[in-house]
């Protein structure tokens, strides 16, 4: 009785870091793909971080709890942040060539272009500010 539990216990906590491990391939794989194309979006890069991101028009995560926070982040570091807001139905190329699979999706890139974080969904203002802030 006590091993078949033991055993259930090591299962769960393998399948759980199998998951883990799995999400964290995903973003370094989104992330690289974003450095490959940063010139996407940029002829010259503004030398300040930016956030690019990815929303739908009918996304309401996105206008009622990202939008916000976009917006309060803005606020707070005003001209050094740059906010790129992507509409993923009018640029559908865009999307699949940053390899966005869902809305919201926030890629951080530093000043010198380089992709350091994606959040894939929501990313609250509290999160993107500590996100920046090690940037």
């Amino acid at each position: 009785m006590s091993t078949d539990i033991i055993l259930r216990s090591v299962l769960a906590i393998a399948f759980i870091l199998i998951g883990a491990l799995g999400y964290w391939l995903v973003n370094q794989h989104l992330l690289v793909r974003a450095r490959n194309n940063i010139f996407t979006l940029f002829d010259q890069l503004p030398k300040k971080p930016v956030i690019v991101y990815f929303t739908t028009p009918d996304c309401a995560p996105c206008k009622t709890v990202q939008r916000p926070a976009l917006n309060q982040v803005s606020k707070l570091f005003g001209e050094k942040l740059q906010v790129i807001e992507i509409d993923a139905t009018e640029r559908p190329d865009l999307a699949k060539i940053w390899g966005v699979m869902s809305v919201p999706t926030t890629f951080l890139l530093d000043a010198h272009g380089e992709a350091r974080y994606v959040n894939n969904g929501v990313a609250r203002a509290e999160k993107l500010m500590q996100q920046i802030q090690t940037l």
